[in-house]
């Protein structure tokens, strides 16, 4: 499949992120403009768009680009490719109107069905010069936990119909699927990748950190589901199992950090690309700090009863270490070309709102009067995010 392909993927990929940023403005203003849309729909429209539309689109892109025979698979992966632009559209046209009704629910259970199908295209597929590649072996991980993700979704259906979407059931298969989606299939995805990218440098990987990184991770993956459930406050034992997680993945992260952080010097980077990088490893540290914190009953209780320090959470994951890496991913290959200028503009936006979330959060928890202007401060500040994704698809317009 020609590189020109792979660009106008990665440009749908970023339609869909304009589109949630879009969204996610009309969420931000709708007290104050008086909008009349039903705010939860409108928040299942964004949430589907943001993960599945920009995430999705753009890893499936990145590991076909990277890891497939492209002679042998390009027919079907474009078939692939098409149908899962034919849910995404479905679900953008559905979702923020009625929510979870039957034509979104067929779309996004389409959705599901292409995914798996293009798991299976991806692992019948694979290049051989790369079966003994660790990135390879992340990615294949990663699609697993894609598919483990999806028993959320699967389940929502059977616990509506029999205990109502107000059982904490309901909750608990929402948790699970974001759970495994970000910290699983995302996340893993976005090592793996990075681990080609030094393999085809020809940078060694050592064996014996590698196999204390994934045999962790993986660990942590599983075991930090447990953090979802302790808003429920069970027993201690969940605690525990929540524990042992979040220290394997700050375990996983040291072994990952201590395997590349020499091999920086070996890649042909910018300086923006070295950004990027470091950017995503000091959010990843954040990130899996946070996740440790909310092991302990104060802060897990705090986090389930001031709504804007998960939303902050989220959009760290998303925002920062997520779709920035996938700014390296593009750029680095040359698929989609990220200036400094418009960078610069989202992360002035991801910051400022960042800050403007969190600090909400610790207002509401530590009985701060919020000041004048908050809410308009940061719905305008959501702007920037917007505007710079709209400043890198019109920087690459020529690039179909």
């Amino acid at each position: 499949m020609k590189g020109q392909s792979y660009q106008s993927h990665l440009q749908m990929a970023m339609i869909y992120f304009l589109v949630a940023a879009i969204l996610g403005l009309l969420l931000r203003f709708y007290p104050m403009l008086g909008f009349s849309f039903n705010y939860r729909f409108v928040v299942h429209g964004h949430s589907h768009i943001a993960l599945l539309g920009w995430v999705y689109v753009a890893l499936t892109t990145l590991l076909h680009f990277c890891f497939l025979e492209k002679k042998k698979s390009s027919r079907t992966y474009k078939r692939i490719f098409w149908c899962t632009q034919a849910t995404l559209i479905g679900m953008l046209l559905t979702f923020p109107f009625q929510g979870y009704a039957l034509l979104s629910i067929v779309f996004s259970t389409l959705f599901l069905i292409v995914s798996y199908v293009y798991a299976y295209h991806f692992w019948k597929n694979i290049d051989p010069k790369y079966e003994q590649s660790k990135g390879l072996k992340c990615a294949k991980a990663a699609l697993i936990y894609m598919m483990i993700s999806s028993l959320g979704p699967w389940a929502l259906g059977a616990i509506m119909n029999s205990l109502g979407p107000q059982s904490i059931w309901y909750r608990l298969a929402i948790y699970f699927y974001l759970h495994f989606q970000y910290n699983g299939w995302m996340i893993l995805a976005v090592v793996g990748i990075f681990l080609f990218v030094c393999e085809q440098h020809g940078l060694e990987i050592p064996k014996k950190p590698f196999t204390h990184f994934f045999l962790n991770f993986n660990l942590g993956i599983v075991f930090t589901f447990f953090l979802s459930t302790l808003w429920t406050k069970p027993s201690f034992g969940f605690y525990t199992l929540a524990g042992l997680g979040a220290v394997a993945q700050l375990y996983a992260f040291a072994c990952l950090w201590g395997m590349i952080k020499n091999l920086f010097h070996g890649l042909p980077l910018t300086k923006l690309q070295t950004l990027l990088i470091k950017l995503v490893v000091a959010m990843g540290l954040i990130k899996m700090v946070l996740q440790l914190l909310t092991v302990l009953p104060y802060f897990s209780t705090m986090a389930a009863t001031y709504l804007d320090f998960t939303i902050g959470y989220l959009h760290l994951t998303f925002l920062g270490v997520i779709s920035m890496a996938l700014f390296f991913f593009m750029d680095y290959f040359e698929l989609l070309r990220i200036s400094t200028k418009s960078f610069s503009w989202y992360f002035l936006g991801f910051i400022l709102t960042e800050t403007l979330i969190f600090y909400k959060g610790i207002a509401a928890w530590q009985g701060w009067v919020i000041f004048d202007g908050q809410a308009t401060l940061l719905s305008w500040t959501s702007v920037l995010i917007a505007i710079s994704i709209a400043m890198m698809l019109i920087k690459n317009r020529s690039k179909t």
